[in-house]
């Protein structure tokens, strides 16, 4: 139980984290946010792993330099999606990879999934379509197949933080939270070179980018519940859990910025918390 409710406490986290980013990514440079994200992140938290302790074996600094690549890809691509697109599109998106990349390493580790959590896989493929879906609905998609805007970045940015969920997964409790500080050095550095290699700017240049410092406060904080929820449970069911950050991220953009939802990605996203239900009780 303490698993579920710090997953689920992760997943709070990152939505209202997820939606401040994209507020902020949208006055400014998205990799500059990104890097006052992490920056912020890696402070807090190598602050709290000095405070905490903890005894590191050399493959849990491994596993945290792998997250740090997830994270790093992940909320660069996130807030690049955020500030283009619509929130209730992206968000759910990234969703869907983060909850179906650990349950993939899962499998590839030895792992049988019972039926549910198959079921799960099943609803996620044509939610990932049905989410993405234009406004004029499921004729344009027949007859003009296409993403909806800033969707590619979210399935990206999923595939970053599924990453981020199957490496910190592999890191005990023994370790403390040394291996997650390395995680976010480390993304830093992921998010300059993505930024340089798609001509972005991610020096922050002015104020607005400064904004990040609470993003980062939020997100590290998440960061760390999940941390601690895959330590007191199941990776696959914390990582699934911690993945319903978007309906928290949705909430806040249909009543904050009135985002509608049209009818089939309201499908898409009913099956998108279908998935993530049936991987969790699975």
């Amino acid at each position: 139980m303490l698993a579920v409710l710090l997953a689920l406490a992760s997943a709070a986290m990152y939505g209202l984290s997820d939606f401040a980013g994209g507020i902020v990514s949208r006055r400014t440079s998205v990799w500059a946010v990104a890097i006052v994200t992490q920056l912020t992140a890696l402070v807090l938290i190598s602050v709290t792993a000095g405070i905490l302790g903890g005894r590191p074996e050399p493959a849990d600094w491994l596993w945290g330099a792998v997250a740090g690549v997830g994270i790093g890809a992940g909320t660069g691509f996130l807030y690049r999606g955020l500030a283009a697109g619509r929130m209730g599109v992206v968000a759910p998106l990234s969703a869907v990879g983060a909850a179906l990349v650990p349950v993939i390493v899962g499998l590839l580790t030895g792992e049988r999934p019972p039926l549910l959590t198959w079921l799960g896989i099943g609803c996620a493929i044509p939610a990932i379509w049905l989410v993405s879906a234009p406004a004029e609905g499921f004729g344009s998609l027949v007859r003009r197949p296409r993403l909806d805007e800033g969707a590619t970045d979210g399935i990206l940015a999923g595939l970053g933080f599924g990453l981020m969920f199957a490496a910190l997964g592999q890191v005990p409790d023994s370790a403390g939270l040394g291996p997650l500080a390395a995680a976010e050095l480390t993304s830093i550095l992921a998010v300059a070179v993505l930024a340089t290699a798609l001509h972005g700017s991610w020096v922050p240049r002015d104020r607005v980018a400064w904004w990040g410092t609470a993003v980062g406060a939020l997100a590290s904080g998440a960061t760390v519940l999940f941390l601690f929820a895959s330590q007191a449970g199941m990776l696959t069911v914390a990582a699934v859990l911690a993945s319903l950050y978007p309906a928290f991220t949705v909430l806040l953009a249909a009543t904050l910025l009135r985002e509608p939802i049209h009818r089939p990605q309201a499908v898409g996203l009913v099956l998108a918390a279908v998935a993530v239900a049936l991987v969790a009780i699975g």
